[in-house]
């Protein structure tokens, strides 16, 4: 059974950036699409970006333009860069991989496609 593990989280003034990453492990991770997605308390957990195998990304809306999600194909690590963040950034982070069972080019947006996850990293974000 696979295992990821996220750090990089923390406190941030809005303007500032952080640097999420999850490391990836027993997984076939040539078959796996990656995503990144939050939630806050009482709220539904939301996509945030999501990368297939070969780099094909997707971004919410709220993040285009300041966030960057990249993965390490060989480390088996994924990461999110996030620059400019804003107070509604808040939120705890999850790392999620689809088993797609062959080679994920398209990485999907949906959440509940998302079957295995983090444990969570907390960003908070000031003002």
């Amino acid at each position: 059974q696979g295992q990821l593990v996220e750090s990089g989280g923390g406190s941030v003034q809005a303007g500032g950036s952080l640097r999420l990453s999850c490391a990836a492990s027993g997984y076939d991770y040539n078959s796996i699409c990656m995503g990144w997605f939050r939630q806050t308390p009482g709220k539904e957990r939301d996509v945030v970006a999501v990368i297939g195998y070969y780099g094909r990304t997707r971004y919410a809306d709220s993040v285009k333009d300041r966030f960057t999600i990249t993965r390490d194909n060989s480390k088996q690590y994924l990461y999110l860069q996030m620059n400019n963040l804003e107070p509604a950034d808040t939120a705890t982070y999850y790392c999620a991989a689809y088993l797609s069972g062959n080679y994920c080019f398209v990485p999907p947006i949906e959440v509940e496609k998302y079957t295995h996850w983090g444990q969570g990293t907390q960003v908070t974000v000031s003002s």
